[in-house]
């Protein structure tokens, strides 16, 4: 058969068998490929809303931190924030002498929760603790400082604290000398439990 003529035999435009399934080949890797693609970003999403699922069951009252752990080891210093991962902040601010052998500092509760926050709740451990003493240490002893409006403090906490809203808490302690440690210790109430944020400040 001659080459030429079969060439010429076959109309302009027309594609030989060979040709047809290398295109209809082409399509299919083409679609199997967006297939596994689209398959792949199911399968993240999916992990990732499980991941949070599981967060909001079990993690809410897990602090979720940059540096300082805010643990009783490695508890936060003064003007720091803890920040808990359903959106609870709580900052304890620097101590402020004065003059008479009193300190002044100040406990906020930033409510970033969807859910209203009841901060006095009768619970063990309190809610609220300011102690002589270094984190971490059970003996104060060595240490002179008293927190004589401590129910003043208490009752501040009473009221629920609003979605949004923020509550400063006002807390005065006395002590003989500067320069002693303080460890504040705060344990927000939830729906199950919340860690405790322990912060390490000095007086002076």
């Amino acid at each position: 058969m001659d080459p030429e003529a079969t060439a010429a035999d076959t109309p302009p435009g027309d594609a030989s068998p060979g040709d047809a399934t290398s295109a209809t080949s082409s399509r299919r890797a083409r679609g199997c490929a967006i297939a596994v693609a689209a398959l792949v970003v199911l399968v993240l999403m999916g992990a990732a809303a499980v991941a949070e699922f599981e967060k909001n069951l079990t993690a809410d009252g897990r602090k979720e931190q940059t540096g300082r752990s805010g643990s009783a080891d490695h508890p936060h210093g003064a003007g720091a924030t803890a920040r808990y991962e359903d959106g609870l902040r709580v900052t304890v601010s620097r101590p402020r002498p004065h003059g008479d052998g009193t300190y002044s500092l100040t406990v906020t509760f930033e409510n970033g929760t969807g859910d209203e926050v009841r901060l006095g709740a009768d619970t063990f451990p309190a809610p609220l603790v300011v102690r002589a003493g270094r984190s971490g240490d059970d003996d104060d002893s060595g240490y002179d400082m008293s927190w004589p409006h401590k129910d003043q403090s208490t009752a501040a906490l009473v009221p629920p604290l609003a979605v949004g809203d923020e509550r400063e808490v006002p807390i005065r302690v006395t002590s003989s000398r500067h320069g002693i440690p303080v460890t504040v210790e705060i344990t927000p109430p939830g729906a199950a439990y919340r860690e405790t944020a322990h912060f390490q400040l000095t007086l002076g």
